[in-house]
């Protein structure tokens, strides 16, 4: 299984959003990571062929993805970032409806499971118009998985969520990625750093890193560091430094911060992550 974005560009107007990109993805999760305007959801609207490119190709298995038509779409699952659910469905009727228009037979034991998976199976005669925003996401992620697609497709899968439910979530996504090609736009980096097993760093239509989260992390090795300091320091030290964490107690302040040197003494250097990497990229 392969899906390859070959010499990929997208305009619009005068802004680039993709520039040239060549990207291959076989089974696994990988984690889109790039601040606004990088070009993850542009990338992610050629990918679902729901947005036309000016250049390049997107194939699966060697096949043009616009020859394919509706072969393609069954095997493909999308959650958009700001999906449509229709407020007069019940949670159970609108995965029922989204399942019809993907042509999946017998759905009911498969809608029973992705509820109970998405922690909705409690509300599922519930209008969606009565849903908070954390239980439409769970929704429109459950609408992604019906029909065991191939091919998902998740843009701020975990947008909304409480820290439980992302966990939920994150391990739901992890359990179900066996043999599918997973892509995931996300800012919150926490949420791809354990479970993905490729991150791409993509700024202004164009992959500026790719690698392992634990290679990408390990970058930063040496730069990361924790100071211990008094409460009237943190200006200097956000002056001279960026600054990631800042916790304290009264007047002791404990930073983590991002340092090509020891940046005082006392401070001790720490195990970096895969969010330390993104902010010494994406913040120089």
């Amino acid at each position: 299984m392969e899906l390859t974005v070959k010499d990929v560009s997208k305009s619009y107007g005068q802004n680039k959003a993709l520039s040239g990109l060549t990207l291959t993805f076989t089974p696994g999760i990988y984690a889109l990571l790039g601040p606004n305007g990088s070009g993850k959801t542009t990338l992610m609207n050629i990918i679902t062929d729901n947005l036309k490119y000016d250049s390049g190709s997107v194939t699966y298995e060697g096949v043009n993805i616009s020859d394919m038509g509706r072969n393609f779409l069954q095997l493909l699952g999308y959650m958009p970032q700001y999906p449509g659910i229709y407020p007069q469905f019940t949670a159970e009727e609108y995965l029922f409806y989204i399942a019809a228009l993907k042509g999946v037979k017998s759905p009911a034991a498969q809608i029973d499971d992705i509820l109970r998976e998405v922690e909705l199976d409690d509300v599922r005669r519930k209008r969606t118009s009565t849903f908070s925003g954390g239980m439409k996401q769970r929704l429109a992620l459950a609408q992604a998985v019906i029909g065991d697609p191939k091919i998902l497709v998740l843009d701020e899968p975990t947008a909304g969520l409480d820290p439980k439910q992302r966990i939920a979530m994150r391990n739901y996504i992890s359990r179900i990625s066996m043999q599918k090609i997973v892509l995931i736009a996300t800012h919150v980096v926490s949420d791809v750093e354990y479970i993905a097993k490729t991150a791409i760093f993509l700024k202004k239509g164009v992959v500026i890193d790719s690698g392992s989260p634990s290679s990408l992390a390990e970058k930063s090795r040496g730069q990361v560091w924790t100071v211990k300091t008094d409460a009237d320091r943190v200006a200097e030290f956000q002056n001279r430094y960026k600054v990631i964490n800042i916790s304290g107690e009264g007047s002791e302040v404990w930073m983590r911060l991002l340092s090509e040197t020891c940046p005082c003494d006392g401070a001790e250097a720490a195990v970096p992550t895969l969010e330390d990497e993104y902010i010494r990229v994406f913040d120089r």
